[in-house]
């Protein structure tokens, strides 16, 4: 029988949602072992003046396997 536990985590890049994505992952296993699936839940961008995107922010659930 295995167990998994869900955390929120929001993470941002200035190049691309999916760069934000995988840096949240990758900072998330830093200290979170037997992370198996993430679902986007909100998607978020910062713009300039002009409409440009200067950053895009994702808001998460990560599910992990309890050890």
């Amino acid at each position: 029988m295995s167990v998994a536990k869900v955390i929120e985590l929001n993470a941002s890049s200035k190049k691309s949602l999916e760069d934000a994505v995988q840096t949240g992952l990758k900072k998330a296993a830093t200290s979170v072992k037997g992370i198996k699936g993430a679902w986007v839940k909100e998607i978020k961008v910062v713009t300039d003046d002009d409409g440009n995107i200067t950053e895009w922010r994702a808001d998460m659930k990560v599910s992990f396997l309890v050890q």
